[in-house]
């Protein structure tokens, strides 16, 4: 396992390594002086930021900004590529938080600066690798598989447990009761903060939860049961009125599909 912190005292401004992380370890939050783009290879990660909480497949990837709290979670064993890049770096200082699909082209970019380890200088062409890296996640469509968190506390320690077991199947009073208010007051709040009901947000986190599990090799049934549906053809319509494809279509287009 290895860290930021590794880095030598002086790196180039771009710099990574690949990595592999247990299977239910945590790094609890913390920042980077630098951005960071993860590209997971193998296994299943939770991501969590102040606002936002992505669930992260193999192909997938992620882009943080310089100095933005966040923690990770490992679902499963996690095999990745991650690439520190300083802010001062030309066009990484305005890129925003994103999730998005590792494109081959992004792949092998980052392939090239690993390859280089920790020493090498900054010439012509390790500048056009970087600078061309950053312009792939610039143009990289955002992928819509995350959870918006919300700003009040109350509602974000809710939040934050039906995340942590998303198959749970206590009613919209119960929760209200956990956050210490009324049903009417949860609810009004609910739609003000997320910008949706309680309901459609709860249904969005199943499905995003979803697509992981079945991504890493869970059974389609074994997910819908789980996470609380009475049938797997009620969930296949939720996740493909969410996702435009089904759950078996996602699982044949996984990059773990030869695996399964």
């Amino acid at each position: 396992m290895k860290r930021s912190a590794d880095l030598p005292a002086n790196p180039p401004p771009v710099v990574g390594f690949a990595d592999y992380y247990a299977g239910g370890f945590v790094d609890g939050f913390h920042t980077h002086e630098r951005a960071q783009l993860s590209v997971f290879m193998a296994g299943s990660v939770t991501v969590t930021t102040h606002e936002e909480s992505f669930v992260l497949r193999p192909g997938q990837a992620l882009w943080l900004p310089a100095q933005t709290l966040h923690q990770a979670t490992c679902r499963t064993d996690l095999s990745f590529q991650v690439i520190y890049v300083d802010p001062d770096f030309p066009g990484a200082g305005t890129l925003p938080c994103k999730m998005f699909d590792a494109s081959s082209l992004i792949r092998g970019l980052m392939d090239e600066i690993i390859a280089m380890s920790f020493e090498f200088a900054m010439d012509s062409r390790m500048s056009t690798i970087a600078g061309l890296l950053i312009d792939e996640v610039e143009r990289a469509s955002r992928l819509a598989e995350r959870v918006l968190l919300p700003a009040d506390p109350r509602m974000r320690r809710v939040c934050e447990a039906i995340i942590a077991k998303p198959g749970d199947c206590h009613d919209i009073d119960h929760w209200a009761r956990e956050a210490g208010m009324a049903r009417r007051t949860f609810t009004r709040l609910f739609q003000s903060q997320m910008g949706m009901g309680f309901a459609a947000w709860r249904r969005r986190v199943r499905v995003v939860e979803a697509a992981s599990r079945i991504a890493t090799g869970q059974s389609i049934a074994e997910v819908a049961f789980d996470l609380g549906y009475d049938n797997a053809s009620s969930f296949s319509s939720m996740f493909h009125r969410t996702f435009g494809v089904s759950p078996r279509e996602l699982r044949a287009n996984s990059p773990m599909a030869a695996r399964l």
